[in-house]
Order: C-alpha cells, then sequence, then structure tokens
C-alpha cells in the first residue's frame, strides 16, 4: 500500500472516530491529507451500548471510505493505574461474558485491541482475540518483563505506544519495551511527535528493533484543527502548543500528530530516512497482515 498507515489513531480535523459517520469521514480526510493512505480507527475504553453505536458508526463510514481500515479497541481491559486518558468508570476485567459480547459487536472488523496481561483473565482473552483474527497489543499496563513476555507467547504481537501507560527499562527490569525488543515477533508503537518520546529514545528503539517500530499518531481530534477544548471518551482534553492533555492534568491524552510529521521528527532524530519511512507504511501494514 502506497502512503502511510496509522494504526492507532482517535481522530482529527476536529472530531473523533465513532461520533458520527460525517465526522469519522472529516477526521481520516484529515490524515489523509498528510499522506495516510491507510488508517485503524481507535476507539477508547466505553461502556458496551456506547461501543455498540460508535462501531455501527464506524462500520457506516468504512463502507464509504476504504481508507478506513477496521476498528481498534484501546480497551476497556486495561489497568487502572496505567489508564492514561482512558475513563476509570469504563474499564473492565475480561470474563468471557464480556469478550464474547465485544467480539459479536465488532466482528470482522476488530483489527487491533490493547491489553493489560496483568489482569485476572487476561492471557485467555489474548488467545481468543488472537483466535478472532485481531492483532493483540500489550499496552496501559503495570506488567514486567516476564508476564509481558507470557502475553507475547499466548499471541500479542504488539506493544501500545512503547514506553507510555507503562514502566520504562531499567537494570533489573525490563519492563513491557525490553520485553518487546528481545522478542523478535513483536512489533512496537513509536509516537514521534517531539512529547512522547525524546530524540534519543526514538533513536535507540529503532537501532534496537530494526524493522520493527511501527509509527503511529494515536491523534485525537486537534490532529489538523487546533488548540482547544476536545472530548475524548468521557473526558474533556485541553491542546495547546500542540500537546493534548485531560484537562487540568498534565497527563498526555494522545496526540496532535500527522504520520508525515512523525517521519520528519525520526529523521530529526537521526533515523535514516528509509527507515522511518518503512516504519510509516510497509510495517505497520505488516503488522495488520498477520
Amino acid at each position: 500500500m502506497a502512503g502511510y498507515v496509522d494504526i492507532h489513531c482517535h481522530g482529527g480535523g476536529g472530531h473523533t472516530f465513532g461520533d458520527s459517520v460525517a465526522g469519522t469521514l472529516a477526521a481520516f480526510a484529515a490524515h489523509k491529507a498528510h499522506g495516510t493512505v491507510g488508517l485503524v480507527a481507535s476507539l477508547v475504553s466505553m461502556p458496551v451500548n456506547q461501543l455498540e453505536r460508535a462501531v455501527a458508526v464506524v462500520r457506516e463510514a468504512m463502507a464509504a471510505e476504504p481508507g478506513i481500515l477496521g476498528i481498534h479497541l484501546e480497551g476497556p481491559f486495561l489497568s487502572p493505574d496505567r489508564r492514561g486518558a482512558h475513563d476509570p468508570a469504563a474499564l473492565a476485567v475480561p470474563t468471557e461474558r464480556l469478550i464474547a459480547q465485544i467480539l459479536g459487536i465488532v466482528g470482522n472488523d476488530l483489527r487491533q485491541v490493547t491489553i493489560a496481561p496483568e489482569l485476572p483473565g487476561a492471557l485467555e482473552a489474548v488467545r481468543a482475540f488472537r483466535e478472532a483474527g485481531a492483532v493483540v497489543a500489550v499496552g496501559h499496563t503495570t506488567a514486567d518483563a516476564e508476564r509481558t513476555a507470557a502475553a507475547f507467547d499466548a499471541g500479542a504481537s504488539l506493544i501500545t505506544h512503547a514506553f507510555n501507560a507503562m514502566s520504562g527499562i531499567e537494570g533489573r527490569e525490563i519492563g513491557p519495551v525490553g520485553a518487546a525488543v528481545a522478542n523478535p515477533n513483536v512489533t512496537i508503537e513509536v509516537i514521534a511527535d517531539g512529547i512522547h518520546l525524546s530524540p534519543t529514545v526514538i533513536r535507540t528503539v529503532f537501532a534496537a528493533a530494526p524493522g520493527r517500530v511501527a509509527l503511529v499518531t494515536d491523534a485525537m481530534g486537534a490532529a489538523g484543527a487546533g488548540p482547544g477544548r476536545y472530548a475524548l471518551g468521557g473526558l474533556d482534553v485541553d491542546v495547546a502548543d500542540g500537546r493534548a492533555v485531560i484537562a487540568g492534568t498534565e497527563t498526555l491524552a494522545g496526540s496532535t500528530l500527522t504520520m508525515d510529521r512523525a517521519v520528519a521528527v525520526c529523521i530529526e532524530a537521526g533515523v535514516a530516512p528509509a527507515e522511518a519511512q518503512a516504519a510509516a507504511s510497509s510495517t505497520p501494514a505488516r503488522v495488520l497482515a498477520t
């Protein structure tokens, strides 16, 4: 697929995926204007009844825009302690019943799901979603490297926005990112906006996992729109100087990034242009094909 492929994006152009069909199409168009030709619409944690409506909206938009490749559920199976911009009231522990409900709602349009592997029943959830054909990512987690590796053994193959909403790499505990670097079958999402990660970290991840970095925007509605107050799930988000935070806090709430800017930030950080371009195109496309 020529052009950029974004496997983790919540919105753009002043709109959030799943809020309305017109808004979902406008959000995709905002990223298409920056070179994105394929995009997975990410939905934050929400109650099942709201999920049904959001999925129906995205599904209708997909029928009109083939560049919207499917749905990424970032939650609800996330750690309350690493929830980031997710409404704590919407988080849940995976059960057979809830997994079946979600799969019944999203069906074959589910391309990716993010799970915290330390939750009770999480490894069973990894297996269930993988068997259903979805890519399973580890993210928003308090898991250590050992538990993360167990999730990889169960079928997870991706890290959601590396270093964010998880522990980092330390001398005796390498955490989720270290476990991902050590596993050649795992791809590592990177938000290269100059805010979520330092240039040195970006350059180091590319060097440590060559061919396994997938640039993502994790963009919310302000991407391509400008500063102001926005809604993300059940939370208010304030955007100023390109930085999106939960209102009244310093907690990052996605980004205002576009994929062309992500590539540029990587190159500015010292990543070879060809590697940066691949991380925004062929590598995420390969993730979706697995």
